[in-house]
């Protein structure tokens, strides 16, 4: 029977949009015709393919004026800072800079005798399963290399957002992508799992929650499917006793409030030297207590709800359970008297907390920090590393060497120093234990979108 997927906003619980998904006949007959397709864009020359997705990248700025309210309608995210077109592009532009470098064949010999290389073939049709929190620039990251690439894509997006790849595949239509080539598909999870299981795809890459991987690669158990899968996070900040206290705190506070906490890379424990501690806190309460949480329609919001009511009560849960183990929260409810015990959800920093606690170890996702002290690099190094997430790891410090030896320690995908909550398009964006595997953008990207092939040529005598 026939579904219907609905967006319920955040803003005042109110159904946004619906669409029906697709049968599985239907959702079949949409893959055939993007492999058809594909054989023909696959032939298609390296500089044709970046023209056309840049082309359909600079459709999606164009629209960017009707996008920034329908983002803050679908998933909250506060119309003042204006959207994800800047990191979209800057991410689609980077993979179309490198594309003829990253995909151009290895030549092993090329003499009177022999032609022996080795090239980058597309994949063939790529499912990418996005996710509402970023849902432009997660989407993009596999996207466009892929389009690139030679493969055709066909994007499913999260339900919170449901009109994101409804609007991604139209645009890039309308830039000249051809008809076929890239479709956004309505789909439920079980579909989407007999579509995976049935080898209808050449590559899949998600973007989502640790279970929602576990189901992808079940689904393509056997299959021998390539899965790209980017998953759950607990991101830590480190701030060392010669750190840039005021950077640091600005730095750190915003890549764990930012989007209501809804970041793949937000910052979620912060480890800050003892010399440095009681400072560090100070100024951090003082910069969420001038938050405005409200509706993200409003140009004076800072802070919009979270996505779903779902996704507060976890993180009210997480912080119950924290203060009833002794953990003290430093933010006063009086200052966020829109926090309604729904969606919109007042932020809030914890210390007093330790490892034994929800809040510590389990993905939050939401605009809630604890911070403790620590008293020397090893102590920092075993706190950071107990954690079954592997993203990113935010170090604060002035001596690049001293964060280098540490770096090399943790177990991450990404070590940042004096920076946090950005993605570097040029460096591979991955993970390592219940983070996920495979990696995206970068020359790796690219790798991962297409499949080595060798030639051994050997000439007539």
């Amino acid at each position: 029977m026939q579904k219907t997927l609905q967006c319920i906003s955040p803003i005042d619980g109110s159904i946004y949009a619906e669409r029906p998904t697709l049968t599985k006949n239907a959702a079949l007959e949409a893959i055939d015709r993007a492999g058809v397709a594909q054989i023909q864009w696959a032939a298609r020359p390296l500089a044709e393919r970046i023209a056309l997705v840049r082309a359909g990248v600079a459709q999606i700025g164009a629209q960017n004026d009707e996008i920034v309210p329908e983002l803050a309608h679908m998933m909250g995210r506060p119309v003042r800072y204006g959207g994800e077109f800047g990191g979209f592009e800057e991410r689609a532009e980077h993979m179309a800079t490198i594309a003829e470098e990253a995909l151009k064949p290895i030549i092993v010999e090329e003499s009177t005798a022999f032609e022996r290389r080795i090239e980058r073939e597309a994949h063939g049709v790529v499912l990418v399963v996005a996710p509402w929190n970023y849902p432009y620039m997660t989407a993009i990251n596999t996207v466009a290399p892929a389009l690139i690439a030679g493969n055709a894509v066909m994007l499913k997006h999260a339900t919170q957002t449901l009109l994101v790849g409804e609007r991604m595949a139209r645009a890039f239509e309308q830039a000249g992508v051809p008809a076929g080539l890239f479709q956004n598909m309505f789909l439920d999870h079980a579909t989407t799992s007999e579509l995976i299981a049935a080898k209808c795809f050449g590559f899949v890459n998600f973007t989502g929650s640790v279970s929602g991987g576990v189901a992808m690669e079940k689904a393509a158990a056997g299959t021998f499917t390539g899965v790209g899968l980017e998953l759950g996070g607990k991101d830590p900040g480190y701030v060392m006793e010669d750190a840039n206290l005021d950077a640091a705190v600005d730095t750190l506070i915003d890549g764990a409030m930012f989007n209501s906490g809804q970041c793949c890379c937000g910052i979620e424990r912060i480890y800050v030297a003892a010399p440095l501690y009681d400072d560090f806190v100070a100024k951090a309460v003082e910069i969420v207590s001038g938050y405005k949480l409200g509706n993200p329609l409003d140009g004076d919001t800072t802070m919009g709800p979270m996505a779903h009511r779902r996704f507060a009560d976890e993180v009210r849960a997480q912080t119950r359970e924290a203060v009833a183990a002794g953990a003290k929260p430093l933010i006063d409810p009086v200052l966020f008297p829109q926090d309604d015990g729904g969606a919109y959800l007042m932020p809030q920093i914890l210390t007093d907390v330790n490892h034994d606690m929800r809040v510590m170890h389990d993905e939050t996702f939401g605009p809630l920090v604890g911070i403790m002290r620590v008293n020397d690099d090893e102590e920092a190094i075993a706190l950071m590393n107990d954690s079954q997430f592997g993203l990113t790891a935010s170090l604060w410090t002035n001596d690049t060497a001293r964060a280098a030896s540490i770096g090399a320690r943790l177990q991450t995908g990404t070590v940042f120093m004096n920076r946090a909550d950005y993605l570097d398009p040029a460096l591979c964006w991955t993970g390592c234990k219940n983070t996920g595997r495979g990696g995206a953008l970068s020359v790796i990207g690219f790798h991962n979108l297409t499949r080595p092939k060798s030639y051994h040529l050997k000439k007539a005598l």
